[in-house]
């Protein structure tokens, strides 16, 4: 990849932090996040008091409190992690712990739901026939036991989900929380030697989360992911199929995780794990890249198509490793493990198609530029 500079949009606007001081722009940021949060929070124990099953699956409106809930306090975490020279040391991190808890509270259930509707939709788009041609699994017999084993168990998640979500609702924890969020929409405890500081001070930090986001990227397998896959095939066997031009392998030798777990005996979970594991820390450190731009007036759209593409990568391994789970049910018939493993191939072609995106969107980025105006 060639250096690229920054657009001359996203320096002009990364420019606008200099125009306040820290304490003006840390304060203006995470004042109207805490205000956000707090006004999100009623709707979202309203959603929570509801049963399950009264959501709508195909409105998103449904869950629209939980949803900015789980936006304000991704934000509000980010900051305190990027610029946490600014504040409290302690005070940070115990905010900051309160916080993923109430993140891993919260996003439990509408990602059980989420995987339930990927994961059904994808088992009758397998299982039906259309003029494009008749699915792999059409008029398998063991694809409606295997539909019915899904719906099973991801109902009974989502419902454990719920069920603990309530009881945490109820709880001095979350009270606790959000009499700290009520404090941080009135007043942010910033350090008294940084209060005054100019805005350009928090410009390194940010490039500081730009750079670990660049490391991260480029520990990634990027040349195997760099060949597109056939995952329609599996969709539509009868689809006509374009030439392909004959292009030599970009996979390149395998991953050195593959021999070393054969090797050591270690199982296929483990092994996908591991393969998984750099990609997730990856869209960790998109997600904390954007929000350091959206605090320094510099938001970029690059990092938001990034962002999408690793959710997808994220939702379609987690997708497979639910069916995997589901394919472990002692007493279930052949026929209906073998659907599940259609289905679970199915969704690591998802995977692989989030990273053959990635792969094609990361190079465009004009990442190479970011420590100019950070230390402009």
């Amino acid at each position: 990849m060639t250096d690229v500079p920054m657009t001359a949009r996203t320096a002009a606007s990364a420019g606008a932090t200099s125009a306040g001081t820290v304490g003006e722009v840390l304060s203006g940021h995470l004042t109207a996040q805490a205000g956000a949060f707090l006004r999100a929070l009623p709707q979202a124990v309203g959603e929570a008091g509801s049963r399950p099953g009264e959501r709508s699956v195909a409105a998103g409106s449904g869950a629209a409190g939980t949803a900015e809930l789980l936006r304000c306090v991704r934000r509000i975490g980010g900051a305190l992690h990027t610029f946490a020279a600014a504040f409290d040391c302690g005070w940070a991190e115990e905010t900051r712990t309160e916080l993923r808890w109430l993140l891993d509270l919260l996003a439990q259930e509408p990602a059980y739901l989420r995987r339930s509707v990927r994961l059904l939709a994808a088992l009758d788009s397998l299982s039906e026939t259309d003029p494009a041609g008749p699915g792999m699994l059409a008029g398998h017999t063991g694809a409606p036991k295997a539909r019915a084993l899904l719906e099973r168990q991801l109902t009974l998640a989502r419902t454990r989900a719920h069920t603990a979500l309530l009881q945490e609702l109820r709880s001095a924890r979350l009270h606790a929380l959000a009499d700290r969020m009520t404090l941080l929409a009135s007043d942010v405890p910033l350090l008294p030697s940084a209060v005054a500081q100019d805005g350009e001070v928090l410009l390194p930090q940010a490039a500081a989360a730009l750079t670990a986001l660049t490391a991260g990227a480029h520990q990634l397998p990027l040349l195997r992911a760099a060949t597109p896959y056939g995952g329609e095939g599996l969709h539509r066997l009868g689809a006509p199929q374009a030439p392909q031009p004959l292009l030599p392998s970009a996979r390149g030798p395998e991953s050195p995780v593959r021999p070393a777990a054969r090797a050591q005996g270690v199982d296929a979970d483990t092994v996908v794990a591991a393969d998984d594991a750099p990609w997730h820390r990856v869209r960790i450190l998109v997600k904390r890249a954007r929000y350091a731009l959206e605090v320094c007036g510099a938001p970029s759209e690059e990092l938001d198509l990034l962002d999408r593409t690793l959710d997808r990568h994220q939702e379609a391994a987690d997708a497979a490793v639910t069916v995997a789970t589901a394919a472990r049910t002692p007493r279930i018939t052949p026929a209906t493990a073998y659907v599940l493993g259609v289905v679970h191939a199915d969704q690591r072609l998802e995977v692989e198609a989030a990273r053959y995106a990635f792969g094609r969107q990361w190079p465009n980025l004009p990442h190479h530029g970011w420590h100019e105006w950070a230390t402009a």
